[in-house]
């Protein structure tokens, strides 16, 4: 703990002056510009992903990326999804999944989970990914299959949120979006959901209109 501890010193020495108005300002409140589900995995480094400072992201993590269709039993995640969107009113929801992914590894082998019981219960949410990996990738390797199933996962894990009746509202009243994002742990690369043609692209390439009409705005201004 003596490494986090000096991390700690660090951050507050020198860290913390140079971004002390950014701070400043978060302490009256917070306005996120995305809620951003992730895998709880140690290797994904959302700031660093996204090139995001405090207070842009509203940020809920946990093995999987899963989020639980709706139901009327409380749960952390339908608790967190519901004030992101009702009360913080966020304008965007992005599922990101990872590559090397060991609770998608898991998701395709419940049954040798045994030994972590509330793990293979968890993993239920993904079985829809897992079957429709089984009926499409019978002929693919099993690198391919993987691929296939992280990012059929994140595509079930965005209708589930779907369910969600603050999601409902919201997308109803064209004030939010969703992304589907896969991240690739080695060579940096992440790839987006496209919904009206369901296929997936670089981000680069998936934004890119988005991109050009903001730099347009700039010039604009």
């Amino acid at each position: 703990m003596s490494k986090f501890a000096m991390g700690v010193i660090k951050f507050q020495r020198e860290v913390f002056p140079e971004k002390r108005e950014l701070f400043e300002r978060l302490a009256t409140g917070q306005s996120p510009e995305a809620l951003f589900i992730t895998c709880s995995d140690s290797r994904i480094e959302t700031a660093m992903l996204t090139q995001t400072d405090p207070g842009e992201l509203f940020i809920c993590r946990n093995a999987g990326n899963i989020v639980p269709p709706h139901t009327n039993q409380t749960g952390g995640m339908t608790a967190s999804i519901e004030f992101a969107i009702g009360a913080l009113r966020v304008p965007n929801i992005v599922i990101c999944g990872h590559t090397e992914c060991g609770a998608m590894k898991g998701a395709m082998n419940r049954d040798g989970l045994g030994h972590l019981p509330h793990v293979r219960e968890w993993l239920g949410y993904s079985q829809g990914a897992v079957d429709i990996t089984e009926a499409l990738g019978a002929g693919l390797s099993e690198a391919e299959r993987m691929r296939m199933l992280l990012e059929q996962n994140v595509i079930l894990q965005l209708q589930h949120l779907k369910t969600h009746p603050t999601v409902a509202v919201a997308l109803a009243q064209d004030r939010l979006q969703l992304h589907g994002w896969v991240y690739d742990i080695k060579s940096g690369e992440v790839s987006a959901y496209d919904q009206a043609t369901r296929s997936w692209a670089p981000i680069a390439d998936h934004y890119a209109p988005e991109a050009a009409r903001a730099v347009l705005a700039g010039h604009a201004c």
